[in-house]
């Protein structure tokens, strides 16, 4: 959990831009746009087929 103590004297833009900042920090954006969707066990098994090959093929180069 993020939580960012209100500095004295502080502005509450600079504390939302140092709450965003943690935020990305701990991936926490991330695992929320992972979850939006419901993805299918066959769709995530092609999805890491597909980013595998791509990525031997970026190894081969």
């Amino acid at each position: 959990m993020v939580f960012v103590k209100i500095r004295e004297g502080e502005n509450i833009d600079e504390a939302l831009r140092r709450f965003k900042r943690e935020c990305e920090k701990n991936g926490i954006l991330k695992e929320i746009k992972r979850r939006d969707r419901y993805m299918s066990p066959s769709l995530k098994r092609k999805l890491k087929s597909q980013d595998a090959k791509r990525k031997m093929r970026r190894r081969r180069r």
